[in-house]
């Protein structure tokens, strides 16, 4: 190897670990950054995948984690930030959104913690009631930001005030990854398993 091959095999090696030369994951058109920063930390992704229903595309969902979980036990328990992030592939009336993951909410959480939730679940209802439509490639987030709470972002625009509890989070994050999520191949992508 000569001096050149050798200090371009360096200089690739260290741009590669700078990460300077990693590209968004493009998953059905729709580019996912990795890693994100919320509040001054460094979010890293830990898995993306496709909600589909029956053959339709209807999101992409992105997970970031300060580092890798494979679990959702791993993921309630994690400290620091995280993020769900949500991009529409088709247009989807907002309440019927609202709705589907209010179902999913109940479907997921256990019954003794449903009646200290619906205050946030009404809530997070109107949230998205009030957006009438999401279009194809509009995305919202969900974020747990320790001492502020859940933020919820449409469009880039925070919604209201933060959801305290993180119990509330942990509830809406099993609606992609509890015991009955929406699309049990997005649970798997989001938790990193290959498909």
């Amino acid at each position: 190897m000569t001096i050149i091959q050798r200090g371009l095999a360096s200089l690739t090696g260290l741009l590669l670990c700078m990460g300077a030369w990693a590209a968004p994951v493009d998953i059905s058109g729709v580019k996912i950054a990795d890693p994100v920063e919320l509040q001054g930390s460094k979010l890293q992704l830990n898995g993306a995948g496709i909600r589909y229903k029956a053959v339709f595309k209807v999101y992409v969902a992105a997970l970031y984690t300060g580092k890798k979980i494979a679990t959702p036990e791993e993921l309630y328990a994690a400290p620091g930030p995280k993020r769900i992030s949500i991009t529409l592939l088709r247009e989807i009336d907002s309440n019927e959104l609202g709705k589907g993951f209010t179902k999913a909410f109940e479907e997921n959480s256990p019954k003794s913690e449903m009646a200290k939730m619906i205050p946030g679940l009404v809530r997070m209802g109107q949230i998205f009631a009030d957006q009438k439509k999401l279009l194809p490639g509009e995305n919202f987030t969900i974020d747990w930001i320790p001492g502020t709470g859940a933020v919820i972002t449409v469009k880039g625009k925070p919604q209201g005030e933060p959801f305290k509890e993180v119990e509330f989070f942990n509830a809406l994050m099993r609606i992609w990854v509890g015991p009955q999520p929406a699309d049990w191949k997005l649970k798997d992508a989001l938790l990193g398993k290959p498909a």
